[in-house]
């Protein structure tokens, strides 16, 4: 064996590639394994080329084993091999490049060694994370070349002398070290290659136990026995083939359903799928599924979508956040492309032109499917939507919105007129009464009290339908979509309501009252905003509402229980005309009646009642014991 001595730098370099750039030490099989998928590609196409080259019998692999009494774990396979000068260069890397450049290169992420990744290069490192000497044996598929073997320690270098294999192929064996004897595992083992490489395409073969037999020579001992010296088993771990290279015509119904339990560990079949095989400047294949249900943890601020990536059937990143938007982290699944980049270990994406693009293919699609779905399958859509509809609305909340138009489509909400039906925006236009331009909403994240406010009575009595919107997201989202389809969306605690041109009775209470609203203003000057006659109140006797523009109560509970600082503005408090308590109010001020101030003070509190709140509970309460005292006593 000759000895070879790394550079100054090695050592350093070393240490940067085992202990700084993986974030978990069970890559390493997947990047030994992904060199050896790479090494018989390579072999297949050298025979591809009828080029003249060393041929294995039967069919090619590549085998792992372990051996928990010499604490190894071997890789082996049928590839292209390595002559001597290809070790020197290849496993060399690191030695060739042992400079200060190097190292820094490594601690800021450069993109200049992803191709080193699957080539012996940063990969093949990987080894020494569990690892305290590692040994290749090797030999080329051309067939003027020798056996070698080339073992290092991690440390200061590695030596390089002749070989004992007379296939071709390489065979890596791995030291392990003490405290990566966990690695030594059937199960453990198995797992990582299911978890990283389930879906290379050719066979990962694993030694298995041999299954134990009972003892025949006596039957009264059923002591089972185990062959020490047979043959290893050797079974298939990985999948045959990856779900997604195969084109959607022969793929069923149920093997899209099995796939998706297999690489979500759902126990029921997806809501929909999506099959995308894209080729040209931004290569890529994809199956996405859409769950009928959201995982629970999809609303925390640190959620990881289930999306896994692969480059060439090699899973490389287990949650792809960066290839949706935040508004589909409930689409999981699976996609492959060697046109994304990734930083040297492989675990983070880079936002580029080529991400950028999938990102916006892989959105279209997605939403797309979801609208024919929803055509086809309403029922089961708005029992989806239900559950998922507060994400899909975040698109629209979000300043940029730039799949506005498709996510109105999707959009549905409960109604005044709807009962418990979810109904779209289409549905709700086309419904429109005559003489209504707008269309009207209510937000309010008090889901069990929406439908009761009395802000809403106008709008019942002139049977106009208006959207109930109980989620958070909803204020974002209605300051984003002002219109759909040219229809305007407003607010129906904003503004005033416009009076019904037929109701004259209405009108002589109006200007009954209009005295009163001089008074009250005077009297409320310090806690309203402006004090007005309504329009939008049948039943009730006042309520607050919103200056055009202002922001809504709502907006700012919302705020405050993000414990954001929010000054309480004035509202605007309305007044029934039309309701008995107001008119004898009114009757009552004009003719100069003392002592009305806590008649007029129940009207503030009727008005903070109704937005489920009361800022001053004792004074309402004093009021009230007056009030009752005085009815007590003309009794």
């Amino acid at each position: 064996m000759e000895n070879h001595s790394f550079q100054a730098d090695a050592k350093q370099i070393l240490k940067l590639v085992t202990h700084s750039i993986y974030s978990e030490r069970e890559v390493f099989l997947r990047e030994l394994l992904s060199n050896s998928s790479d090494a018989l590609d390579k072999a297949r196409f050298i025979s591809l080329q009828n080029q003249e080259h060393r041929t294995i019998e039967g069919d090619a692999s590549i085998r792992v084993f372990f051996d928990d009494t010499e604490k190894t774990i071997t890789i082996e396979d049928d590839g292209i091999g390595m002559s001597r000068e290809e070790i020197v260069e290849n496993l060399g890397t690191i030695a060739q490049s042992g400079t200060k450049r190097f190292a820094e290169a490594l601690e800021q992420g450069s993109d200049v060694f992803e191709n080193l990744i699957g080539q012996f290069g940063v990969g093949f490192y990987a080894a020494f994370m569990v690892a305290d000497k590692v040994s290749v044996e090797t030999l080329s598929i051309k067939p003027d070349s020798t056996a070698i073997r080339w073992e290092s320690d991690g440390g200061e270098g590695y030596s390089i002398g002749d070989g004992a294999r007379d296939t071709r192929g390489t065979t890596i064996t791995l030291h392990v070290k003490e405290d990566a004897e966990e690695f030594l595992s059937e199960y453990k083992l198995k797992h990582i290659i299911k978890k990283h490489s389930d879906f290379i395409s050719w066979p990962i073969m694993m030694a298995v136990t041999p299954e134990p037999t009972l003892d025949e020579e006596n039957e009264d001992n059923v002591e089972e026995v185990v062959d020490l010296n047979e043959e290893p088993q050797l079974e298939r771990v990985n999948q045959d083939k990856a779900l997604w290279l195969k084109s959607p015509s022969d793929v069923t119904e149920e093997d899209y359903n099995e796939f998706f339990k297999h690489v979500t560990k759902n126990w029921e079949d997806p809501l929909c799928h999506v099959h995308i095989r894209s080729e040209g400047t931004i290569e890529f294949n994809a199956i996405l599924y859409v769950p009928k249900a959201p995982g629970w943890q999809l609303d925390n601020t640190n959620y990881k979508v289930d999306l896994k990536l692969y480059q060439r059937r090699v899973k490389v990143i287990e949650h792809a956040n960066d290839l949706l938007p935040r508004f589909l982290r409930f689409v999981c699944g699976v996609v492959d492309s060697p046109s994304v980049s990734l930083n040297v270990s492989r675990e983070i994406l880079q936002n580029t032109p080529a991400a950028k693009a999938i990102q916006k293919q892989l959105t279209k699609k997605v939403l797309r499917k979801l609208a024919e779905f929803a055509d086809e399958n309403p029922e089961a859509y708005n029992e989806f939507w239900e559950k998922t509809g507060h994400m899909l609305k975040e698109g629209l909340a979000d300043y940029d919105a730039k799949h506005k138009n498709d996510l109105l489509k999707l959009f549905r909400c409960k109604t005044t007129t709807g009962g418990d039906e979810w109904r779209s925006l289409a549905q709700i236009k086309a419904d429109l009464k005559e003489g209504q331009e707008d269309i009207w909403y209510l937000a309010d994240i008090n889901k069990a009290q929406i439908a009761q406010r009395p802000v809403l009575e106008g709008f019942q009595k002139r049977e106009w339908e208006v959207m109930l919107l109980s989620d958070p997201v909803d204020e974002w989202m209605v300051q984003m979509v002002r219109e759909y389809d040219e229809t305007p969306l407003k607010s129906v605690i904003h503004g005033e309501l416009p009076e019904e041109d037929n109701n004259d009775d209405l009108k002589e209470d109006k200007e009954a009252a209009e005295p009163l609203v001089g008074w009250l203003k005077e009297l409320f000057n310090d806690d309203v905003e402006e004090v007005r006659l309504s329009s939008r109140l049948t039943e009730s006797p006042s309520i607050f509402v919103s200056q055009e523009g202002a922001m809504s109560a709502n907006m700012e509970k919302i705020l405050r229980s993000a414990n954001q600082e929010v000054s309480e503005s004035k509202r605007v408090l309305e007044i029934n005309p039309s309701h008995p308590m107001v008119k004898t109010l009114s009757r009552l001020n004009s003719e100069g009646k003392a002592g009305l101030d806590d008649f007029a003070w129940l009207l503030l509190d009727h008005a903070e009642i109704s937005e489920g709140k009361l800022n001053n509970p004792q004074a309402f309460a004093a009021r009230l014991q007056g009030l009752m005292e005085k009815a007590a006593e003309n009794l």
